[in-house]
């Protein structure tokens, strides 16, 4: 295994970098001052468009796709480092460079299991970032981390499937942009494989019998930048039968093709989270005074220093070997080291961006710094994509495994 970056990754960290620094990090406050402008707090400030049009400019677009004809072409090894740095401003730098979930899952979908029709008609928009999707799975009627409980229903009615069901925390669905909605419900609830009964379809936002109900807070936040968490209502909604994805009964496969790079992702962002956080903590350590002397010379501001170094480049590390992995052997093959890193990644991040509030005193957990977003994300991301608990079930099952 050589996690070496290459020249290509090299040079575009170097670009990334600079895009952070010159446009990114002073965009911040910004785009704060701009939302609390805005006649909708859904509305997209303008700076946000800005950063955009300037990602765009500099090439820093769609670098997640590793199909070339429709993104960077980058290797999961490639891209890791990128993410990583895009991680450090989460709620600006992805939506910025058209990375942010949940449209990199739902045009990793599309380009892989949607037809020629659905690419042109919803891929090429949300790779030209001209529109935002959302990606309705979750139900607050049932345990929705095992998807065979999922109850919406997909019934096939001549041309047409009738979708009828309620989702939340459907991320994406509270943007004025958002104009797609991939949904996972069930096609054959009746079915002998429980694998096999749940299907996807495109259900444009603006279909009748399809209502935004409600914003979902994360913490008491409302997740501005991505388009907000919302609860959806499908009241008998008509689709064609030509915004089936892929095949009837094979929305479960789907999902699990989407969630393995989601997860990565997800955990790539997460150690830029967990830098930006140490490196706040440093700041804070060497610009503050306690019982007569500076924060950065108490010993259990050492230790958590220490501790969150330590820790990242262990994280790192089994990031990188689980997106090589995925390059040479595929998901399947990385199958392990993806539950693994989804397991340990937001639980030990959470804890550095914990204990940097903690250095921060009552700052930590105000509006001034970032460090609460921070938090709120990364101990959101222990119940997104499958609860830790869920992976650690699969995961010693495959270990118990060997020894049967």
């Amino acid at each position: 295994m050589d996690f070496a970056y290459d020249a290509r990754t090299e040079e575009l960290r170097a670009r990334l970098l600079a895009f952070m620094d010159e446009y990114v990090y002073p965009a911040e406050q910004v785009a704060h001052e701009q939302r609390a402008r805005l006649a909708s707090p859904w509305e997209t400030p303008q700076v946000v468009e800005d950063l955009k049009a300037e990602a765009r400019r500099q090439g820093l677009w769609n670098l997640f796709l590793p199909d070339a004809e429709h993104g960077a072409g980058l290797t999961n090894l490639q891209y890791a480092p990128l993410a990583e740095i895009t991680g450090r401003s989460p709620q600006l730098a992805p939506t910025a460079t058209n990375c942010a979930a949940p449209d990199t899952g739902n045009m990793e979908v599309l380009a892989q299991f949607g037809d020629e029709a659905q690419k042109k008609q919803w891929l090429q928009p949300l790779l030209a970032g001209e529109i935002r999707s959302a990606f309705a799975m979750t139900e607050p009627d049932v345990a929705s981390s095992d998807a065979t409980n999922i109850t919406t229903h997909i019934e096939r009615d001549g041309d047409e499937y009738v979708v009828t069901g309620r989702k939340w925390y459907i991320s994406g669905a509270m943007n004025p942009d958002c104009g797609i909605f991939i949904v996972m419900g069930k096609t054959d609830p009746d079915g002998e494989d429980i694998r096999r009964q749940q299907s996807m379809v495109l259900v444009p936002r603006d279909t009748p019998g399809v209502t935004v109900d409600r914003a979902m807070q994360v913490f008491g936040y409302e997740d501005h930048y991505h388009g907000g968490h919302a609860e959806v209502t499908f009241d008998h909604a008509r689709v064609p039968v030509t915004n089936l994805i892929g095949e009837e009964g094979g929305g479960f496969a789907i999902a699990q093709a989407r969630l393995g790079p989601g997860r990565i992702h997800h955990c790539m962002r997460l150690i830029g989270m967990a830098e930006r956080a140490i490196e706040l903590m440093c700041r804070r350590a060497v610009s503050r005074d306690a019982f007569g002397k500076a924060l950065a010379q108490q010993g259990v501001v050492h230790n958590w220093i220490a501790d969150a170094r330590v820790t990242v480049e262990q994280l790192r590390l089994l990031v990188l070997k689980t997106a090589w992995l995925m390059d040479t052997v595929g998901n399947r093959g990385a199958h392990t080291e993806i539950q693994a890193i989804k397991i340990a990644t937001p639980r030990a991040v959470v804890d550095i961006i914990d204990r940097a509030i903690q250095l921060h005193g009552a700052g930590g957990v105000s509006q001034d710094f970032p460090l609460a977003e921070l938090y709120a994300g990364a101990r959101t991301l222990m119940i997104a994509d499958g609860p830790d608990e869920v992976h650690q079930r699969s995961l010693a099952r495959r270990e118990i495994k060997k020894y049967l």
